[in-house]
């Protein structure tokens, strides 16, 4: 007898025939993974068997192939016709009486007497969900169905959307056939997340393929918000490492807009069934959930991939009736797993202009075009070849004109929205929750999208130039010496680490302060004192941390941690904060703190500063940050740099001040390096030495110091090279003094970027490594290998 429906815990991987990728994924996690702390909602799945015999009961399935065997899938219009026909008939026509039958006798077993209980109808095809082919959000899925009518009705509107106008042309473009792809409904009993959180995670990032972290999405409401793309959610890295070993394992985290939220509608009917509310402004300043359920979801996932031994894209829910998280789908991640690791492709703006929105960047690619503003599926017959498709948010329909569209930019939502899913598909840049773009971009307007400058993506004025560059890393020549990377951008770390590396030469903790925080250290140590201008500014800035101090050591935590993960076991060499007056001024609050210095290149910075009463419980922060990292996350890789030390009596003092906040030189393998760019420096090398376990030389400052020039003035600034004599020399002194005492000596400046010539003597003179800005890595390392980049 044919099997019409099947329980999820009758199913496995084994029969994705039988009820699609989806439903089989299912009852592979409920069979296999309960007892390893996996939980998944229980329920059944009609079978592709069902749904066949649901085609052939009136002669259904003949009518449908003679429809799109006629059909020109690039056809827009005749597309969306020919749909909507096929649809149609298959809303009108009945069930098979078995099928009728069995659905009521699974569904009543299900219920166990509770006929209010909702329940989750989702599609799963039988071709979807497989490691070669993304059918995501191309079917139905209905939630919140109360009784047996809705949910036969919401089955017949599953079998429907196979039809719709994205998985028609979808199965044409793969080369799919229409009669072989078949349909299972699932039917899950519903996680009651409408009163609590739901998101989507993947065991992998999502932009880079860098695979040691998860990364967890939160909002609100159930995760329909999250997936259409409908809400900017929370945002979460997880170290896998970290996870493994208990340690305290989130990276980052990102605080999303989540304005609204989806719900139950008492009429839980097919169509009615919820609806969204405005989410209330204070709980929009926090996160959804919290870190314990971060770290726990991520160990969820983590099973999940090891047993499917293969990247995961998951859908999750809170319950919040019983406080628990669970699984609610799993599926193989189809986009970068699949992506070739030893081709490195970089885009790279070759002009700047002015940004018009900016937003969360999907890929690292430039994209540039006319801005076409869609509002409504009716008009995507408007979208040409290479234009810059503009909408409030995408909907899977769209995807036959995404795939003509040089870039995407929608106002509303997140990094695994179905706009990013089929962006990073179809290899498209697309910057979401810009929450204005429809507004303040024009159709016809030229414009330049940028998905290569980290994790915010820009909309340019104008079609900017930019560059291509495509490198195979597979096949590096050696070299004397090592390569590594000046990376102050936290953002761009699991995107930079694929590069050829021996770790990070510079990490700037300014960029973090800057970029991630933006407020001046004292103003939130003196939070309770500020005045009323500034307050509301800082109090929105640390929405969703415990406080003011704390969101500071937590920003800070979070970006080095961040480059200490991309880059382990690898060592990661972070400078401490080296903002001139001027520049700690510009910060939220700086000007109620900072000095007013005639020339601030040459004043209150670096360890003058951190020795300093007025600054010293600031600098306590900085150590707070770097103890976390080192020694409760566990991140030993990373060594303290100090820049600007005037005298060896500053050196002594700054090593003593690090050593009672507890980092010791040499405690937990710490290493401490000193920023060679004064003439000082080198010239009193040995002495220096005494109280640091290397030199990393600034060839910036060290060229300005020595020849007495301000290289951002344009009337000298042709003098400004760093291949002097009088810089050479003390250069060599410098390399000379680390090699006698058998201590480290690096280059973190920008000559080595500019000039591979001057990279070259570096390398001939025996210096250890030269730290390079990312996009000079390859050519250099060519160039040093006297041979041809490939």
């Amino acid at each position: 007898m044919t099997d019409y429906v099947l329980w999820f815990d009758q199913v496995s991987m084994g029969d994705v025939e039988r009820v699609g990728g989806k439903n089989a994924s299912l009852g592979e996690m409920i069979s296999n993974l309960t007892g390893a702390g996996v939980s998944v909602p229980n329920g059944f799945a009609t079978t592709a068997d069902a749904y066949r015999e649901f085609l052939n009961y009136e002669g259904l399935d003949t009518r449908i192939q003679a429809e799109l065997d006629a059909l020109d899938v690039d056809d827009i219009p005749a597309l969306t016709e020919t749909g909507a026909r096929i649809r149609s008939w298959i809303l009108e026509a009945p069930l098979p009486p078995q099928l009728e039958t069995d659905v009521r006798s699974a569904f009543a077993e299900l219920q166990n007497s509770n006929a209010n209980m909702a329940v989750a109808v989702r599609s799963s095809a039988t071709a979807e969900d497989l490691p070669d082919a993304s059918f995501a959000g191309q079917q139905e899925t209905h939630l919140n169905i109360v009784g047996v009518d809705n949910v036969l009705h919401a089955i017949r509107d599953v079998f429907a959307s196979l039809f719709n106008d994205r998985a028609i042309a979808y199965r044409d473009h793969q080369g799919f056939d229409h009669h072989k792809v078949a349909l299972s409904a699932g039917i899950q009993r519903m996680v009651r997340s409408e009163t609590a959180s739901s998101g989507v995670m993947f065991t992998l990032d999502t932009e880079s393929g860098f695979d040691q972290v998860v990364f967890v999405t939160s909002s609100y409401g159930l995760g329909e918000t999250v997936v259409q793309g409908a809400v900017n959610p929370d945002e979460f890295y997880v170290h896998k490492k970290n996870l493994a070993e208990s340690r305290p394992a989130i990276l980052r985290r990102n605080l999303g807009a989540k304005a609204i939220k989806m719900v139950y509608n008492p009429d839980a009917s097919v169509g009615k069934s919820v609806e969204t509310q405005r989410v209330d402004r204070n709980l929009r300043r926090v996160f959804s959930i919290t870190d314990e359920e971060v770290e726990a979801l991520a160990r969820q996932a983590m099973i999940i991939e090891k047993h499917y031994e293969r990247p995961m894209d998951i859908e999750w829910a809170k319950d919040g009736d019983d406080g628990q998280l669970y699984i609610v789908q799993a599926r193989p991640e189809t986009v970068k797993s699949r992506a070739n690791k030893n081709i490195m492709e970089r885009y790279l703006l070759k002009e700047t202009g002015k940004v018009l929105v900016e937003g969360r960047s999907i890929g690292h690619r430039i994209g540039k075009g006319k801005v076409r503003v869609i509002n409504s599926v009716d008009q995507m017959d408007q979208v040409k070849p290479g234009d810059v498709l503009v909408a409030d948010m995408t909907d899977p329909d769209w995807e036959p004109v995404m795939k003509r569209s040089s870039a995407i930019v929608t106002n509303r939502g997140g990094r695994t929205c179905h706009a990013a899913i089929i962006a990073r598909e179809l290899g498209i840049p697309a910057v979401v929750g810009c929450e204005d773009a429809t507004d303040v971009l024009n159709d016809g307007q030229e414009v330049t999208v940028s998905c290569a400058e980290g994790d915010t993506g820009f909309v340019y004025d104008g079609a900017l130039d930019f560059d291509v560059k495509t490198n195979s890393v597979d096949s590096m020549p050696d070299l004397p010496f090592k390569i590594m990377m000046n990376v102050g951008n936290p953002d761009r770390a699991f995107d930079f680490q694929g590069l050829p590396n021996e770790g990070v030469g510079l990490a700037r903790l300014e960029f973090i302060i800057n970029r991630m925080i933006g407020v001046h250290p004292k103003a939130l140590l003196n939070f309770d004192t500020l005045p009323d201008e500034v307050k509301p500014t800082v109090e929105r800035r640390i929405s969703g941390y415990s406080g003011p101090v704390d969101f500071y050591v937590d920003k800070l935590v979070e970006g080095i941690s961040t480059l200490a993960a991309a880059f382990w076991p690898k060592r990661v060499i972070v400078r401490l904060s080296d903002f001139k007056s001027n520049e700690y001024a510009n910060l939220i609050g700086g000007r109620l703190y900072e000095p007013e210095e005639e020339n601030p290149m040459l004043g209150f910075r670096g360890a003058s500063r951190y020795i300093s009463k007025n600054f010293r419980d600031c600098f306590e922060l900085e150590c707070r940050a770097m103890r976390k990292v080192r020694d409760e996350m566990g991140f030993t890789n990373v060594e303290i740099m100090v820049p600007f030390v005037r005298t060896p009596g500053e050196a002594e003092q700054v090593v003593n001040l690090l050593a009672e906040n507890g980092l010791k030189r040499g405690e937990n393998d710490l290493r401490l390096i000193m920023m060679c760019e004064l003439p000082a420096n080198a010239v009193l090398a040995e002495q220096f030495l005494e109280h640091f376990d290397g030199f990393s030389v600034g060839s910036n400052d060290l060229t300005q110091l020595t020849l007495g020039l301000d290289r951002d003035s344009g009337i000298i600034a042709h003098l400004f090279d760093e291949r002097n004599p009088a810089i050479l020399a003390l250069l060599e002194n410098a390399i000379n003094a680390c090699k006698k005492a058998g201590k480290y000596i690096g280059i973190c400046g920008q000559g080595p970027s500019d000039h591979p010539d001057f990279a070259k003597w570096l390398m001939e003179h025996g210096i250890d490594s030269v730290s390079l800005n990312p996009d000079s890595v390859m050519d250099t390392w060519f160039f040093l290998a006297d041979k041809p980049a490939q």
